[in-house]
């Protein structure tokens, strides 16, 4: 599709490059900022250049956050003893959306996946561990998608915590989440459930055999 303007082919190409949006989705939008007041663009560009520029990663559990330490881990009524492993900030949305969980987290930024060429190095495992180290933990929950991916990754936790010189107990979400499913899609009663009725991993895995 030709656009009359350079400026209307260049914001729509830009807008076209965010996830699930394509060029009929980009025009519109672009048309709908055309049509909003200058302050409104305005205000939305600032506030994409202030996220960029200023948001912070919790140094103890790699979460977004606006402060060198987030809400969750400086908040002392968490259970600080309790660690749930996700996979990035969506899942800690969605488990905190519960209000059934009052551990911490530890954001891994992504899952094993050897095909896409992401491997241990690549996510946040070391400091993980160095929190198990570091820290008095009594249990580690793998709150990961029920997908290759993410069990690879739990696979990989478990042998890497188990080999610690002194591990906390490890478990993992029970399978009301459904195989292949997102955790970030899952409803949030089934996800309460899941945590609430999750199972040592150990056992997960002579399920799964």
């Amino acid at each position: 599709m030709e656009y009359p303007s350079k400026l209307l082919t260049e914001i729509v190409s830009e807008i076209a490059k965010l996830p699930g949006i394509g060029k009929r989705t980009a025009l519109r939008l672009a048309l709908y900022l055309l049509k909003q007041p200058v302050e409104q663009s305005e205000n939305l560009s600032q506030a994409i250049i202030n996220f960029r520029k200023d948001i912070k990663f919790c140094e103890v559990c790699n979460n977004i956050s606006d402060k060198p330490v987030c809400d969750i881990c400086s908040d002392p009524s968490r259970q600080h003893q309790l660690i749930c492993v996700v996979e990035d900030v969506r899942d800690v949305m969605a488990i905190e959306s519960t209000g059934e969980y009052r551990g911490v987290y530890h954001v891994l930024g992504g899952l094993i996946s050897p095909l896409d060429g992401i491997g241990p190095s690549d996510l946040s495992i070391d400091k993980l561990i160095e929190r198990i180290e570091n820290r008095k933990i009594d249990e580690i929950v793998l709150a990961l998608s029920a997908t290759v991916d993410g069990d690879t990754t739990n696979f990989y936790l478990y042998r890497k915590i188990s080999g610690l010189p002194v591990h906390p107990e490890i478990s993992t979400i029970a399978r009301g989440i459904g195989v292949g499913e997102e955790l970030e899609y899952a409803d949030e009663i089934t996800l309460a459930r899941s945590i609430l009725n999750r199972i040592p991993f150990e056992k997960s895995i002579k399920q799964d055999k």
